[in-house]
């Protein structure tokens, strides 16, 4: 293993799956050599989402970067903004929205499973 140090704005983003105005870039990963984590930053646009939907065996831990958004975490509703971390533990449902006028930026580190699956609640 060797450190690596990237520049995110070098970073391809990709559109999440089923989201919309919703994009995914993987910062350091498994074809880093990372062999325990992955660390991603989602940009929501304003009007983007990412619908419901969970991962049975996958937590997540996030920060927000910039920006304010909606994330559904179960059954609640937060507003969460620049500043804030969330823990999302494995078969939450959650989802996140962007109801204001700026883009949101948070990051998402995951740990490196074999199989990440995606439950997708809602369309």
């Amino acid at each position: 293993m060797k450190p690596v140090v990237k520049q995110a704005a070098h970073v391809e983003a990709r559109p999440v799956e089923r989201g919309e105005k919703a994009f995914i870039q993987v910062l350091i990963g498994p074809e880093d050599g990372a062999p325990h984590f992955i660390t991603r930053k989602f940009t929501l646009l304003p009007g983007g989402r990412i619908p419901k939907h969970k991962h049975p065996t996958i937590e997540h831990e996030q920060y927000v970067l910039s920006g304010r958004m909606k994330v559904l975490l179960g059954d609640e509703v937060r507003e969460v903004s620049a500043g804030q971390a969330v823990y999302i533990p494995p078969d939450t449902p959650h989802a996140y929205v962007n109801e204001g006028e700026e883009p949101v930026e948070f990051l998402c580190v995951i740990p490196k499973t074999s199989a990440y699956a995606t439950e997708w609640l809602e369309e």
